[in-house]
């Protein structure tokens, strides 16, 4: 039987929540969360009002300012995704004056701020050919990681402009960064509880359907992100392409790994071999030192021999 060698290896998810129950009653482990990018994309696409409480807590907004959040960039939900490098941030549009990327990335591939930088500049790159400079619309960079970017200065919710490096004046309110640190929140302002930025990043954790209703409770956006997140972990293409994102990540840790053990060993030889250099030259510098000895010592000799 011919086997095409092009066939992908298809992953088997784990079991659905129960169909007969509902998350108001769903109990035990959350299968798919949304640090897992699939989830992120696929909740957020799917639920208008959580991409707009979202949102509107993230850059402390007022559900009435906020007239139109779309967006741009959608995909086909629950059909699979072949290239695993699709690209999986959300490009959203808000009051259609906006830009704003979106994106969910767990895993530390040492780049983000030169990644974070591109996906910005792209969506700087926004006005046709001879149109005035004037018309640029903001542009926002909002990254959710699961580490510390900069683990010399720890902190949960941190954003960056173009300043002035003397006097700290903006240059422009143009262009922002923006990073989420999942993994301190305990580092969270007040003014980040005051947005309840702590909450959705608390819910982005979760690991239960009992941790996901309590930090849900009292609030219809988390409430509304927790049932979405229920129903996607229900759809089994849904799981099945997070699964593959799950995956896939793991192929880049191996990866990861792969490289740092290899430059470990590397590192080991340049040491032994820079030892062995160090040996190396001592002992050249020895028989320098021996070769002068001699030189010296046989110059001796013929004087001691011209005066006989």
């Amino acid at each position: 039987m011919n086997k095409n060698k092009n066939t992908q290896r298809v992953s088997k998810p784990v079991n659905p929540p129960d169909l007969k129950t509902s998350f108001k009653t769903a109990h035990g482990e959350i299968q798919y969360g949304m640090t897992n990018d699939y989830m992120f994309r696929a909740v957020l696409q799917s639920n208008n009002k959580v991409l707009r409480g979202l949102i509107c807590s993230l850059l402390h907004l007022k559900e009435s300012e906020v007239r139109s959040v779309e967006i741009t960039n959608p995909i086909p939900l629950g059909k699979s995704i072949t290239n695993k490098e699709i690209r999986l941030d959300i490009n959203v549009t808000l009051n259609n004056n906006t830009f704003i990327n979106l994106e969910m990335q767990v895993s530390n591939e040492l780049n983000w701020p030169e990644r974070s930088i591109t996906y910005l500049c792209r969506s700087v790159d926004q006005l046709n050919h001879g149109e005035d400079y004037i018309n640029l619309k903001p542009v926002i960079h909002i990254g959710f990681l699961d580490y510390t970017l900069f683990k010399e200065y720890p902190e949960f919710y941190a954003t960056y402009k173009l300043i002035n490096v003397n006097n700290h004046h903006v240059y422009s309110d143009k262009m922002t960064l923006s990073v989420v640190n999942l993994s301190r929140i305990d580092l969270a302002t007040e003014e980040d509880k005051a947005h309840n930025i702590d909450k959705w990043a608390s819910l982005f954790k979760a690991k239960t359907w009992e941790e996901l209703k309590m930090i849900s409770a009292n609030n219809e956006y988390l409430n509304e992100a927790s049932e979405t997140i229920y129903n996607m972990n229900s759809d089994y293409w849904v799981r099945k392409i997070s699964q593959d994102s799950i995956e896939h990540q793991q192929d880049i840790r191996n990866y990861q790994r792969s490289n740092e053990e290899k430059d470990r060993i590397i590192a080991e030889k340049d040491e032994v071999i820079a030892e062995m250099d160090g040996v190396i030259a001592q002992k050249d510098e020895a028989l320098t030192e021996k070769d002068f000895t001699i030189k010296q010592l046989t110059a001796e000799l013929e004087r001691l021999k011209n005066h006989k």
